[in-house]
């Protein structure tokens, strides 16, 4: 089967419709960073009171998205992600309301801490869906799976490019509290929509018959991949601090969104064009070779010294972000319960986020010290510790995956 009829196939299954509020619906997470740093920015005339307050909304969503995800792994997602979007569209709005009142912005960052807190991981979540969705398709169900987690992960880079820009042009057009506004309502729409959807009842109703055999969440095999997403996060976060020194230094600060998107643009065309991989080459060997790739196409930013030359390098270093992180994702699916998928998506999404931050705090640190080079090291650093951890877990990985593959999946009930 070919990636383009899997993709058809896959669409078939669930409809166009429900393809574009899964998407629609991840866009207000992808939005509400860089709004929020923006909004708290203009309205204090601080960069590092912005930073803070989006990075507390950052750490908060990280720190609460595994919580969320065994709830709607208990409860269903129906239930769990109704309440997350209407709730942090309102936290949203709380933290407009409380920059709109001139309060101090060590307020404003407490209410951004809550709003990320409450905000849903519309992406892991929309891949726990899947497997569900695909039970009735017999022998191609893996092969399909597969191409659904190469589409989610396309998508989430996609958002992640298309939301940022969504945040640059409502403060073009209109000011950062429209831009978030917009993020808000757009959480209070599709989230909502994306909750209600048949295919949570569909999917609550598979986690339900598999609550025998619920099993730990926090195995070696998941503790390594939330390390392997950790230092993609790096890498983002790297990406960004240099890449923000670079073209403040050439004089134009505002392109460092526009020139992070190139990394999405490969990073989509690649996440697209893995499900066409044979199935032969086994995911704990595309982590592997994957890692090797996130280091080689790097280690070319510590060469960069102008804008025009940092294009070709993030663009070629996309081609090898969402691969990584489809087979991370991928393989989280394998080899967690049935009953425990959601809060095992969330957790790699989660550790993603923290590491992120992390990555971005350090390549800052070391920016000031030193400029834009410094930075990318971090990311360079990132990618060499991917490639010692995908390669000494390899036993791990391939052990847990083993075991899973054996076991029963939950019998249907009528």
């Amino acid at each position: 089967m070919s990636p383009i009829d899997s993709y058809r196939h896959l669409f078939g299954l669930t409809g166009r419709t429900y393809i574009v509020v899964a998407f629609l619906a991840r866009m207000p997470l992808a939005m509400s960073q860089l709004g929020t740093l923006l909004l708290v920015s203009t309205a204090t005339g601080s960069y590092g009171a912005g930073g803070f307050c989006a990075g507390a909304l950052a750490v908060a969503n990280a720190v609460g998205a595994p919580f969320w995800g065994a709830r709607a792994d208990r409860l269903g997602q129906r239930r769990v992600v109704a309440l997350q979007s209407l709730a942090g569209a309102a936290g949203l709005v709380g933290i407009l309301l409380v920059v709109d009142a001139g309060l101090p912005w060590g307020v404003a960052a407490v209410a951004s801490a809550v709003a990320g807190l409450l905000l849903p991981q519309i992406g892991p979540l929309a891949r726990v869906r899947w497997r569900p969705i695909t039970a009735d398709t017999g022998s191609r169900q893996h092969r399909l799976v597969d191409a659904a987690f190469s589409y989610e992960g396309a998508a989430d880079e996609a958002s992640f490019v298309l939301g940022p820009a969504l945040v640059g042009l409502g403060v073009s057009v209109a000011s950062p509290t429209a831009a978030l506004a917009l993020a808000a309502a757009g959480l209070a729409v599709f989230g909502t929509w994306f909750a209600l959807h048949e295919t949570a009842a569909v999917t609550h109703a598979a986690t339900s018959r598999a609550t025998g055999a619920v099993g730990r969440l926090l195995t070696p095999a998941l503790v390594v991949l939330c390390a392997a997403q950790l230092l993609v996060g790096a890498v983002f976060g790297s990406v960004q601090t240099g890449t923000s020194v670079l073209a403040t230094n050439a004089g134009s600060p505002g392109l460092t969104g526009y020139f992070h998107a190139l990394l999405g643009v490969g990073s989509v065309i690649a996440g697209l064009a893995v499900a066409g991989l044979p199935a032969r080459f086994a995911l704990s060997a595309r982590l592997r070779w994957f890692a090797v790739g996130l280091l080689a196409l790097s280690a070319p930013l510590l060469l960069v010294g102008s804008l025009t030359a940092l294009v070709p390098v993030l663009l070629v270093l996309g081609l090898t972000v969402a691969p990584y992180m489809i087979t991370t994702f991928t393989l989280g699916e394998r080899v967690t319960p049935p009953s425990r998928t959601g809060a095992a998506m969330t957790a790699l999404a989660a550790a993603t986020g923290l590491g992120y931050a992390l990555g971005a705090a350090l390549a800052g640190r070391l920016a000031d010290w030193g400029g834009h080079t410094p930075a990318y090291a971090v990311t360079v650093g990132a990618g060499a510790a991917a490639v010692l951890v995908s390669w000494g877990s390899r036993r791990v990985l391939e052990r847990a995956q083993s075991h899973r593959s054996h076991q029963p999946e939950p019998a249907a009930t009528s």
